[in-house]
Protein backbone atom coordinates (compact mmCIF):
# COMPACT_ATOMS: atom_id res chain seq x y z
CA UNK A 1 0.00 0.00 0.00
CA UNK A 2 1.32 3.66 -1.41
CA UNK A 3 -0.34 6.45 0.72
CA UNK A 4 -1.31 9.26 -1.82
CA UNK A 5 0.91 11.61 0.05
CA UNK A 6 4.40 9.34 -0.48
CA UNK A 7 3.47 8.78 -3.71
CA UNK A 8 4.46 12.56 -4.23
CA UNK A 9 7.49 11.91 -2.44
CA UNK A 10 8.09 8.69 -4.59
CA UNK A 11 8.24 10.76 -7.20
CA UNK A 12 10.52 12.91 -5.61
CA UNK A 13 13.19 10.78 -4.75
CA UNK A 14 13.10 9.38 -8.06
CA UNK A 15 13.93 12.56 -10.08
CA UNK A 16 18.21 11.64 -8.38
CA UNK A 17 18.10 9.51 -10.78
CA UNK A 18 15.86 9.71 -13.60
CA UNK A 19 13.75 12.45 -15.43
CA UNK A 20 10.13 11.81 -14.17
CA UNK A 21 7.45 12.46 -16.32
CA UNK A 22 3.66 12.67 -14.84
CA UNK A 23 0.28 13.16 -15.63
CA UNK A 24 -1.57 16.33 -14.86
CA UNK A 25 -4.75 17.56 -15.70
CA UNK A 26 -5.38 20.05 -18.45
CA UNK A 27 -7.72 22.94 -19.21
CA UNK A 28 -10.04 20.41 -20.55
CA UNK A 29 -9.65 18.35 -17.79
CA UNK A 30 -7.39 15.36 -19.78
CA UNK A 31 -4.14 14.07 -18.55
CA UNK A 32 -1.43 15.28 -20.07
CA UNK A 33 2.49 14.15 -19.31
CA UNK A 34 3.95 16.93 -17.67
CA UNK A 35 8.26 17.16 -16.53
CA UNK A 36 8.22 16.61 -12.51
CA UNK A 37 8.03 18.07 -10.35
CA UNK A 38 4.86 20.14 -9.71
CA UNK A 39 2.04 20.63 -6.36
CA UNK A 40 0.99 17.52 -5.48
CA UNK A 41 -2.50 18.55 -6.55
CA UNK A 42 -1.65 18.47 -9.92
CA UNK A 43 -0.86 14.87 -10.65
CA UNK A 44 -3.73 12.77 -11.91
CA UNK A 45 -2.09 9.10 -11.81
CA UNK A 46 -4.96 7.06 -12.21
CA UNK A 47 -8.23 7.87 -14.43
CA UNK A 48 -7.78 8.08 -18.05
CA UNK A 49 -5.12 7.59 -20.93
CA UNK A 50 -3.00 10.44 -21.29
CA UNK A 51 -3.64 12.48 -23.85
CA UNK A 52 0.11 11.70 -25.88
CA UNK A 53 0.87 8.04 -26.60
CA UNK A 54 3.62 6.36 -25.08
CA UNK A 55 5.67 6.26 -28.41
CA UNK A 56 6.40 10.34 -27.65
CA UNK A 57 8.79 9.49 -25.52
CA UNK A 58 10.17 5.85 -26.68
CA UNK A 59 9.97 7.11 -30.74
CA UNK A 60 10.43 10.79 -30.31
CA UNK A 61 8.23 12.97 -33.01
CA UNK A 62 11.85 14.75 -33.84
CA UNK A 63 15.00 13.17 -32.85
CA UNK A 64 18.80 13.42 -33.91
CA UNK A 65 20.40 10.25 -34.86
CA UNK A 66 23.33 11.45 -36.48
CA UNK A 67 25.78 14.24 -35.66
CA UNK A 68 28.23 14.06 -38.26
CA UNK A 69 30.44 10.55 -37.38
CA UNK A 70 31.03 10.76 -33.89
CA UNK A 71 30.36 7.11 -32.70
CA UNK A 72 28.15 8.02 -29.49
CA UNK A 73 24.01 7.90 -30.14
CA UNK A 74 23.28 11.45 -29.44
CA UNK A 75 21.70 11.52 -26.07
CA UNK A 76 23.50 8.08 -24.88
CA UNK A 77 24.81 9.72 -21.63
CA UNK A 78 21.15 11.53 -20.61
CA UNK A 79 19.40 10.42 -17.53
CA UNK A 80 17.08 7.89 -17.92
CA UNK A 81 13.15 8.41 -18.02
CA UNK A 82 10.45 7.23 -15.42
CA UNK A 83 6.85 7.22 -17.07
CA UNK A 84 4.21 7.53 -14.50
CA UNK A 85 0.82 6.80 -14.78
CA UNK A 86 0.96 4.51 -18.05
CA UNK A 87 -2.51 3.18 -18.88
CA UNK A 88 -2.86 -0.80 -20.18
CA UNK A 89 -3.40 0.58 -23.79
CA UNK A 90 -0.30 2.36 -24.22
CA UNK A 91 1.23 -1.23 -22.94
CA UNK A 92 -0.05 -2.95 -24.99
CA UNK A 93 1.42 -0.51 -27.86
CA UNK A 94 4.43 -1.39 -27.11
CA UNK A 95 4.08 -4.87 -28.69
CA UNK A 96 3.51 -3.30 -31.98
CA UNK A 97 6.85 -0.75 -31.46
CA UNK A 98 9.07 -3.36 -29.68
CA UNK A 99 8.17 -5.63 -33.26
CA UNK A 100 9.52 -2.79 -35.48
CA UNK A 101 11.81 -1.43 -33.34
CA UNK A 102 13.70 -4.34 -31.40
CA UNK A 103 14.51 -6.96 -34.28
CA UNK A 104 10.97 -8.16 -35.36
CA UNK A 105 11.83 -7.28 -38.92
CA UNK A 106 15.18 -8.41 -38.48
CA UNK A 107 17.17 -4.72 -37.84
CA UNK A 108 16.87 -3.03 -33.59
CA UNK A 109 17.13 0.73 -33.49
CA UNK A 110 19.62 1.52 -31.00
CA UNK A 111 17.37 4.92 -30.21
CA UNK A 112 14.52 2.91 -29.22
CA UNK A 113 16.28 0.14 -27.79
CA UNK A 114 18.05 2.14 -25.21
CA UNK A 115 14.79 4.33 -24.19
CA UNK A 116 13.07 0.85 -23.65
CA UNK A 117 15.34 -0.85 -21.80
CA UNK A 118 16.02 2.30 -19.37
CA UNK A 119 12.57 4.36 -19.00
CA UNK A 120 10.75 2.79 -15.37
CA UNK A 121 7.20 2.41 -16.76
CA UNK A 122 5.11 3.60 -13.33
CA UNK A 123 1.46 1.92 -14.43
CA UNK A 124 -1.88 2.62 -13.36
CA UNK A 125 -5.13 1.40 -13.71
CA UNK A 126 -7.50 3.27 -15.88
CA UNK A 127 -10.40 4.39 -13.39
CA UNK A 128 -12.52 6.59 -15.78
CA UNK A 129 -12.68 5.63 -19.32
CA UNK A 130 -13.71 7.92 -21.92
CA UNK A 131 -16.72 7.25 -24.53
CA UNK A 132 -14.25 6.40 -27.23
CA UNK A 133 -12.00 3.60 -25.21
CA UNK A 134 -12.78 0.16 -26.47
CA UNK A 135 -9.60 -1.34 -25.10
CA UNK A 136 -11.43 -4.41 -23.78
CA UNK A 137 -12.75 -5.27 -27.68
CA UNK A 138 -9.00 -6.48 -27.80
CA UNK A 139 -9.00 -8.50 -25.11
CA UNK A 140 -7.52 -5.57 -23.10
CA UNK A 141 -8.37 -4.83 -19.53
CA UNK A 142 -8.15 -1.12 -17.94
CA UNK A 143 -6.04 -1.82 -15.99
CA UNK A 144 -2.34 -3.00 -16.28
CA UNK A 145 -1.70 -7.16 -16.02
CA UNK A 146 1.61 -7.25 -17.69
CA UNK A 147 4.67 -5.00 -19.34
CA UNK A 148 5.14 -2.55 -16.52
CA UNK A 149 7.93 -2.09 -13.76
CA UNK A 150 5.65 -0.44 -10.89
CA UNK A 151 1.68 -0.82 -11.34
CA UNK A 152 -0.63 0.90 -8.84
CA UNK A 153 -4.39 0.80 -8.48
CA UNK A 154 -6.68 3.42 -6.89
CA UNK A 155 -7.99 2.62 -3.35
CA UNK A 156 -9.02 4.92 -0.58
CA UNK A 157 -6.03 6.98 0.67
CA UNK A 158 -3.67 5.68 -1.74
CA UNK A 159 -2.81 3.07 -4.92
CA UNK A 160 -2.04 -0.65 -4.35
CA UNK A 161 0.96 -1.13 -5.24
CA UNK A 162 2.51 -4.23 -7.28
CA UNK A 163 6.26 -5.18 -9.05
CA UNK A 164 5.76 -6.37 -12.54
CA UNK A 165 9.65 -6.47 -13.15
CA UNK A 166 13.06 -6.43 -11.28
CA UNK A 167 13.58 -3.16 -11.95
CA UNK A 168 9.71 -2.57 -10.26
CA UNK A 169 11.39 -5.15 -7.26
CA UNK A 170 14.09 -2.55 -6.68
CA UNK A 171 12.02 0.99 -6.42
CA UNK A 172 10.02 -1.61 -4.02
CA UNK A 173 13.20 -2.24 -1.97
CA UNK A 174 14.70 1.04 -2.32
CA UNK A 175 11.84 3.11 -0.86
CA UNK A 176 10.29 0.73 1.63
CA UNK A 177 9.87 2.99 3.99
CA UNK A 178 6.92 4.20 1.81
CA UNK A 179 5.29 1.28 1.05
CA UNK A 180 2.71 -0.10 3.93
CA UNK A 181 0.47 -3.91 3.48
CA UNK A 182 -2.34 -3.65 1.68
CA UNK A 183 -5.66 -5.29 3.62
CA UNK A 184 -8.83 -7.26 2.52
CA UNK A 185 -10.63 -3.72 2.31
CA UNK A 186 -8.03 -1.85 -0.05
CA UNK A 187 -8.24 -5.12 -1.84
CA UNK A 188 -12.07 -5.26 -2.53
CA UNK A 189 -11.71 -1.60 -3.08
CA UNK A 190 -9.33 -2.48 -6.06
CA UNK A 191 -11.58 -5.28 -7.43
CA UNK A 192 -14.25 -3.02 -7.36
CA UNK A 193 -12.83 -0.11 -9.09
CA UNK A 194 -11.76 -2.46 -11.67
CA UNK A 195 -15.06 -3.94 -12.59
CA UNK A 196 -16.68 -0.84 -12.48
CA UNK A 197 -14.18 0.13 -15.16
CA UNK A 198 -14.90 -2.51 -17.31
CA UNK A 199 -17.91 -2.09 -17.23
CA UNK A 200 -17.93 1.73 -18.48
CA UNK A 201 -15.84 -0.09 -21.93
CA UNK A 202 -18.29 -2.70 -22.60
CA UNK A 203 -20.97 -0.30 -22.36
CA UNK A 204 -19.34 2.12 -25.26
CA UNK A 205 -19.00 -1.40 -26.60
CA UNK A 206 -22.47 -1.87 -27.14
CA UNK A 207 -23.66 1.62 -28.04
CA UNK A 208 -21.50 1.69 -30.83
CA UNK A 209 -21.57 -1.79 -31.77
CA UNK A 210 -17.69 -2.72 -31.64
CA UNK A 211 -16.85 -5.90 -33.07
CA UNK A 212 -14.89 -8.01 -31.20
CA UNK A 213 -11.12 -8.56 -32.53
CA UNK A 214 -12.11 -11.88 -33.91
CA UNK A 215 -14.63 -10.78 -36.05
CA UNK A 216 -11.50 -8.88 -37.48
CA UNK A 217 -9.68 -11.89 -39.54
CA UNK A 218 -9.60 -11.12 -42.96
CA UNK A 219 -12.57 -8.13 -42.55
CA UNK A 220 -10.39 -5.55 -44.19
CA UNK A 221 -8.63 -7.83 -46.78
CA UNK A 222 -11.57 -9.11 -48.24
CA UNK A 223 -13.61 -5.73 -47.68
CA UNK A 224 -10.46 -3.96 -49.79
CA UNK A 225 -12.66 -3.01 -52.96
CA UNK A 226 -15.47 -2.05 -50.95
CA UNK A 227 -16.86 1.66 -51.30
CA UNK A 228 -16.67 2.46 -47.85
CA UNK A 229 -12.98 3.65 -48.25
CA UNK A 230 -14.20 6.79 -50.54
CA UNK A 231 -17.29 6.95 -47.79
CA UNK A 232 -14.97 7.52 -45.17
CA UNK A 233 -12.37 9.59 -46.62
CA UNK A 234 -14.91 12.19 -48.01
CA UNK A 235 -15.07 14.29 -45.36
CA UNK A 236 -11.26 13.58 -44.15
CA UNK A 237 -8.93 16.75 -44.60
CA UNK A 238 -5.73 14.82 -44.29
CA UNK A 239 -4.14 16.33 -41.02
CA UNK A 240 -2.68 12.61 -40.29
CA UNK A 241 -3.69 13.71 -36.53
CA UNK A 242 -4.85 9.93 -36.50
CA UNK A 243 -1.49 8.84 -37.57
CA UNK A 244 0.46 10.90 -35.02
CA UNK A 245 -1.91 10.45 -31.80
CA UNK A 246 -1.72 6.33 -32.27
CA UNK A 247 0.31 4.81 -29.74
CA UNK A 248 1.47 2.50 -32.34
CA UNK A 249 1.98 4.64 -35.51
CA UNK A 250 5.78 4.41 -36.50
CA UNK A 251 6.52 5.56 -39.52
CA UNK A 252 9.42 8.24 -40.01
CA UNK A 253 10.97 10.26 -42.55
CA UNK A 254 14.83 10.35 -42.22
CA UNK A 255 16.59 14.13 -43.46
CA UNK A 256 19.84 15.69 -43.64
CA UNK A 257 20.60 19.13 -42.32
CA UNK A 258 23.65 20.36 -43.76
CA UNK A 259 26.27 23.08 -42.34
CA UNK A 260 29.71 24.79 -43.36
CA UNK A 261 31.75 22.06 -41.73
CA UNK A 262 29.50 19.44 -40.55
CA UNK A 263 25.75 18.29 -40.52
CA UNK A 264 23.11 16.20 -38.83
CA UNK A 265 20.71 13.66 -39.72
CA UNK A 266 17.56 13.74 -38.10
CA UNK A 267 14.41 11.50 -37.68
CA UNK A 268 10.52 12.92 -37.66
CA UNK A 269 6.99 10.95 -37.85
CA UNK A 270 5.91 10.84 -41.15
CA UNK A 271 2.02 10.14 -41.77
CA UNK A 272 0.62 7.49 -44.54
CA UNK A 273 -2.32 9.55 -44.45
CA UNK A 274 -0.25 12.57 -45.94
CA UNK A 275 -0.29 12.87 -50.26
CA UNK A 276 3.58 12.96 -50.16
CA UNK A 277 4.13 9.54 -47.89
CA UNK A 278 4.48 7.40 -50.61
CA UNK A 279 5.60 9.54 -53.53
CA UNK A 280 9.34 9.00 -54.89
CA UNK A 281 11.51 10.46 -56.45
CA UNK A 282 10.59 10.51 -60.36
CA UNK A 283 7.26 11.79 -58.76
CA UNK A 284 4.88 8.65 -58.50
CA UNK A 285 2.47 7.76 -56.08
CA UNK A 286 1.21 4.23 -55.62
CA UNK A 287 -1.36 5.89 -53.30
CA UNK A 288 -2.76 9.23 -55.21
CA UNK A 289 -6.06 9.54 -53.71
CA UNK A 290 -6.85 10.43 -50.44
CA UNK A 291 -9.35 7.16 -49.71
CA UNK A 292 -6.28 4.98 -50.86
CA UNK A 293 -4.09 6.32 -47.76
CA UNK A 294 -7.33 6.00 -45.53
CA UNK A 295 -7.42 2.40 -46.48
CA UNK A 296 -3.71 1.44 -46.42
CA UNK A 297 -3.96 3.15 -42.77
CA UNK A 298 -6.37 -0.05 -41.80
CA UNK A 299 -4.74 -2.70 -43.59
CA UNK A 300 -1.65 -2.33 -42.56
CA UNK A 301 -3.29 -2.50 -38.56
CA UNK A 302 -5.82 -5.30 -39.03
CA UNK A 303 -4.12 -6.92 -42.02
CA UNK A 304 -0.55 -6.76 -42.17
CA UNK A 305 0.17 -6.84 -38.57
CA UNK A 306 -2.12 -9.78 -37.95
CA UNK A 307 0.05 -11.60 -40.48
CA UNK A 308 3.45 -10.70 -39.31
CA UNK A 309 3.37 -9.95 -35.97
CA UNK A 310 0.45 -11.71 -34.64
CA UNK A 311 -1.64 -8.95 -33.45
CA UNK A 312 -3.42 -5.79 -35.02
CA UNK A 313 -1.83 -2.73 -34.64
CA UNK A 314 -4.48 -0.96 -32.65
CA UNK A 315 -5.17 -0.69 -29.26
CA UNK A 316 -8.31 0.39 -28.74
CA UNK A 317 -7.34 4.13 -26.95
CA UNK A 318 -10.07 5.98 -28.48
CA UNK A 319 -7.12 8.86 -29.30
CA UNK A 320 -7.62 8.70 -33.34
CA UNK A 321 -11.73 9.35 -32.47
CA UNK A 322 -11.22 12.11 -29.92
CA UNK A 323 -8.69 13.80 -32.76
CA UNK A 324 -10.15 13.69 -36.04
CA UNK A 325 -11.54 16.69 -37.26
CA UNK A 326 -13.70 14.83 -39.73
CA UNK A 327 -15.04 12.64 -37.16
CA UNK A 328 -13.78 9.67 -39.01
CA UNK A 329 -14.37 6.98 -35.89
CA UNK A 330 -12.56 3.36 -36.06
CA UNK A 331 -15.12 1.90 -35.20
CA UNK A 332 -17.89 2.39 -37.81
CA UNK A 333 -15.27 2.01 -40.39
CA UNK A 334 -14.25 -1.40 -39.06
CA UNK A 335 -18.29 -2.33 -38.13
CA UNK A 336 -18.77 -1.17 -42.28
CA UNK A 337 -15.78 -3.69 -43.69
CA UNK A 338 -17.46 -6.18 -41.41
CA UNK A 339 -20.90 -5.80 -42.86
CA UNK A 340 -19.36 -5.58 -46.38
CA UNK A 341 -17.86 -9.10 -45.74
CA UNK A 342 -21.00 -10.49 -44.80
CA UNK A 343 -22.95 -9.17 -47.85
CA UNK A 344 -20.33 -10.57 -50.05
Amino acid sequence: MLAEADLYRLLERLTDTHRVVAPTSSPSGEPVFTLFPFPAERLTVATVRSVEPLKAFLFAARQKVADGFDPPPPGADSKPLCLVGVKACDLQGLATLDHVFLGGNGDRDPFYARFREQTLLIAADCAAPRPTCFCVTYDTEPYPEAGFDLGLSPVDGGYLALAGSPKGEQVLAAHADLFGPAGPVQVEAQKSSRTHAQEVVRRNLEEHAVPHHSQLDGAVERAYESPLWEEEAATCVECGACNTICPTCHCFLLYDQGGADAFARFRTWDACLLKDFARVAGGGNPRPRLWQRLRNRFEKKFDFFPKVAGHHACTGCGRCIDTCPARIDIRRVLRKAIDHVSRA
